[in-house]
């Protein structure tokens, strides 16, 4: 995509604030590949520039205060089975990420929350996680969630298993636990639900991304690659959002 005229995104910003906004935005990033492939680049390009998109992307929102969370589908728990150098140079990427990007997350008063199970990544990348998430603990502006090495299926059993703990503790009875009580259980409780999911790639699926979360989410899909996805894409994505109506199981009005 082109890059948008400060007049042209101004404008288009205005009118987006006109309206009702999602509190929660969720990005499934797909195309890296692809986008590499076309311009006869290492897929490992593709993914590097797939960073830029989503650092550019959160400074935007970030600093237009557009959405209170944004969250990221960096690394799924599928996706251990490609090949075991790309798997590797993702996960130094995504480590380089989180280290450069520390300092202005504070700054910006982002906050980082990385979702998955940690145990089987990196110990290097392990620590970068915990160290950025302690160093962006008390940012207000805007909840950024990233998930690596994660998927809908492995949150709900983990929430299985944290309500069998308390179960067998005598803390938590079968009639307690309701959907407001599992939701508490899950890796993505304090998060609000997403109200809107990105996909980019011009794919037609979630893929095992928030499958409790999503379950009355916004489903916006486009065929722009995802290092090509800009402010403007974004805000695009926010008016077909917008223009949806959402009833939760009731009759219009």
């Amino acid at each position: 995509m082109g890059t948008p005229s400060a007049a042209g995104l101004a404008e288009r910003l205005a009118r987006v604030r006109a309206k009702p906004l999602p509190r929660h935005v969720a990005l499934i990033m797909d195309g890296n590949g692809r986008w590499a492939a076309r311009r006869g680049l290492p897929r490992m390009e593709g993914h590097r520039a797939g960073v830029r998109a989503a650092e550019r992307l959160v400074r935007f929102v970030a600093e237009e205060r557009l959405v209170p969370c944004l969250s990221f589908f960096a690394f799924s728990t599928e996706n251990w089975n490609r090949p075991q150098e790309e798997v590797e140079s993702l996960f130094q990427l995504l480590e380089t990420f989180l280290r450069e990007r520390a300092e202005e997350y504070v700054d910006r008063g982002v906050r980082l929350h990385v979702l998955g199970g940690r145990e089987r990544l990196p110990p290097s990348l392990q620590e970068a996680i915990a160290r950025v998430e302690e160093r962006t603990r008390n940012g207000t502006v805007l909840q950024l969630a990233v998930g690596i090495n994660f998927g809908g299926r492995w949150s709900i059993v983990e929430g299985v298993r944290r309500a069998l703990a308390l179960g067998a503790e005598g803390q938590l009875s079968p009639a307690e636990l309701d959907e407001a009580r599992f939701s508490t259980l899950l890796p993505t409780a304090g998060l609000p639900d997403p109200d809107l999911v990105v996909r980019t790639g011009d794919e037609k699926r979630i893929s095992n991304f928030f499958l409790w979360e999503a379950a009355y989410a916004e489903l916006h899909f486009t065929p722009t690659l995802w290092p090509d996805f800009d402010e403007e894409a974004f805000l695009g994505a926010i008016e077909d959002f917008q223009g949806r109506v959402r009833r939760f199981g009731r009759v219009s009005p």
